[in-house]
């Protein structure tokens, strides 16, 4: 079996795309994916190198399905990437924005410009990607629709930029993980990320945290998500600074581990370089 490039949930032009040539360089094979779900299972088969999958948004928060993914697969995180996201409004040459009626984009693009949006007066329809939305109208020849997708989607359909920048907030980045079927090579910087779930007693939680606040480990987020096996109890991730094999982040997880009914290692990578404020 031949081992394509790198998967990505969307089509071309895609910001998960963007993610991947701001990461691997803009030479790289991509291999579009319908759902994250597919990009996970790509990943944990070899058939590509590496998935790169939207986990969390400055301004919408997290990506569910990604962290959902993240319970049941045996990929591991070996990298982040985080993304400026400049959303435009796109349409065919030769709309302008008085023909358009229905504006189509993914929900967490739509609900990202849901001010600017609601300004128009128009029908909002959800679709499942970015750049998907770009492609439709350009191969349906759809005059009185626009998209919301990035300046790359448009160059690549040959789109028309009706507007740009139209994100409620200027300090909109969408943060990726970069996944692999091994996991990689330790390097300076890292962080680390688990999942785990507690006992359904008082303190349990409080115990959990407090291992990596005795060992001077510092967390830098914490999710939960439904075990959906029983109502109300939760499995909760956490990301936290330094690489697995450093000592304290050792005696952490050691201790962790006992405190826990559950524990799994997503992995240890290098942490993203922030961007300078914009």
């Amino acid at each position: 079996m031949k081992t394509r490039g790198i998967a990505f949930q969307g089509e071309h032009g895609a910001y998960s795309e963007e993610a991947v040539h701001q990461h691997f360089g803009t030479e790289t094979d991509t291999v579009p994916c319908k759902t994250i779900s597919e990009v996970f299972n790509l990943t944990e088969t070899g058939e590509v190198q590496h998935g790169v999958v939207p986990v969390e948004n400055s301004i919408e928060g997290s990506v569910h399905e990604t962290y959902d993914s993240l319970i049941t697969s045996n990929t591991k995180i070996t990298g982040e990437i985080v993304l400026r996201v400049v959303h435009c409004l796109i349409a065919l040459p030769s709309t302008t924005i008085s023909d358009v009626k229905v504006i189509y984009s993914h929900p967490q693009a739509l609900a990202q410009c849901r001010g600017y949006l609601a300004t128009l007066g128009v029908e909002v329809k959800v679709s499942y990607d970015t750049a998907g939305s770009v492609k439709m109208i350009r191969d349906g020849r759809m005059k009185d629709a626009a998209a919301v997708a990035s300046m790359g989607a448009a160059q690549i359909y040959e789109m028309n930029v009706l507007r740009q920048g139209i994100e409620d907030y200027g300090h909109n980045y969408t943060r990726f993980l970069v996944m692999s079927a091994k996991e990689s090579e330790r390097a300076p910087m890292c962080k680390t990320s688990v999942i785990f779930s507690v006992p359904h007693v008082p303190g349990s939680l409080y115990a959990s945290l407090e291992t990596f606040a005795t060992h001077g480990v510092n967390l830098t987020k914490i999710e939960s998500r439904p075990t959906r096996q029983r109502p109300w109890e939760y499995y909760f991730f956490l990301d936290s600074e330094g690489h697995r094999d450093e000592a304290a982040q050792k005696e952490a997880l050691r201790e962790l581990v006992k405190r826990t009914t559950f524990l799994k290692v997503l992995g240890s990578y290098p942490r993203a370089r922030p961007e300078p404020p914009q």
